[in-house]
């Protein structure tokens, strides 16, 4: 059985049933672990080469499995270098999905007091999230505000000023996405992309496509971007994946969790199964000063905390000119009027 999960994403096919056994590749780990253990007991016992396929089944799944979530592990390079602790002005990033039923808004307040976000995200948020989370209004002057009854609204909070914003739903109505362009404390400019599509699930779509879709249309738009870049949310989908790995190929990001930890969003309520849903992605100017899953605030959700700090002379930068130098194409600056195309804020 765990060599069939094993296998079956291997297909390019977008039915859920096989782009959800990317999700299970840690489970499947320390199954197959324990699977080679019991194999190798039993071997010890019998002799039975019954056992004796197992076993090797079980190696043939860690083999397979590691592959893709060792870039994850503590034991991998990192691919975004580390900020140095004393550095002050960063840009503090927390992504929250709140789940629209949770009513625990007081303990995500807490968490906000807490930690002191510069931009918060919330996803799923609905009109009674926004009332209840009005007490936020002060501390965070620049809002943009999309409520929905239907477990995509989203709402973004933030202290930086908003120079231009828009909301769109690049691929499917009512799924909405954020973008904005923000200056931060310096006056660098950065470009803000929080997205939140639809997964592939026996109760929403059948298939990958649409989640998929909108990945690579965000990723083909900022392939040629112009200014430093943050990309936050909820992906339903896992940072291994073809489909995250493909987003990050095309758009040049980085993703600061790779030889860190894994951070496991969800599900919050059940310890034995959790992937990353939840993700950020950056533009190469940015080193990482910390990131860390939060507390439990009722959601099925952990709360995503990520610390950026702006160094347009760091290594990551130097090497990413070397890797792609083309210039911006036209069609790619999208004209903000359209809801369907992500918008580039031209100056």
């Amino acid at each position: 059985m765990l060599l069939v999960v094993s296998i079956l994403p291997f297909s390019y096919s977008q039915h859920y049933l096989i782009r959800s056994c990317d999700f299970v590749r840690l489970q499947v780990v320390y199954l197959a672990c324990a699977s080679l253990i019991a194999a190798s007991y039993l071997i010890s016992r019998t002799g039975s080469a019954l056992y004796i396929g197992c076993a090797l089944a079980s190696i043939v799944v860690l083999l397979l499995q590691v592959g893709w979530i060792y870039p994850y592990t503590r034991l991998a390079n990192k691919e975004v270098a580390s900020s140095n602790k004393s550095d002050k002005h960063s840009i503090r990033i927390m992504s929250a999905n709140v789940l629209m039923s949770n009513t625990e808004y007081d303990q995500l307040i807490g968490l906000v007091n807490t930690h002191q976000p510069d931009l918060l995200i919330t996803l799923e948020s609905d009109q009674t999230w926004q009332n209840k989370l009005s007490s936020l209004e002060q501390e965070y002057p620049y809002r943009v505000y999309c409520p929905k009854d239907n477990r995509y609204g989203m709402h973004l909070y933030s202290k930086f000023k908003i120079k231009q914003q828009q909301v769109c739903e690049l691929i499917e109505s009512d799924i909405p996405s954020i973008h904005i362009l923000f200056e931060d404390a310096d006056g660098v400019e950065v470009q803000g992309h929080f997205i939140h599509p639809a997964p592939p699930s026996p109760t929403e779509e059948d298939s990958s496509r649409p989640r998929d879709t909108e990945l690579i249309i965000l990723a083909k738009a900022l392939k040629n971007r112009q200014r430093p870049c943050i990309v936050a949310g909820d992906l339903n989908d896992v940072a291994w994946s073809r489909s995250t790995r493909l987003f990050m190929r095309i758009s040049g990001l980085l993703d600061p969790r790779k030889g860190r930890g894994f951070f496991n969003t969800f599900h919050a309520s059940y310890f034995f199964m959790r992937w990353p849903l939840d993700h950020l992605f950056h533009s190469n100017e940015f080193s990482v000063k910390r990131i860390e899953r939060l507390a439990k605030y009722g959601s099925d959700h952990f709360a995503l905390l990520t610390e950026l700090v702006y160094n347009p002379d760091s290594d990551n930068q130097k090497q990413q000119e070397q890797i792609d130098k083309e210039k911006a194409v036209d069609e790619l600056k999208m004209p903000s009027a359209s809801k369907q195309q992500v918008p580039m804020f031209e100056n």
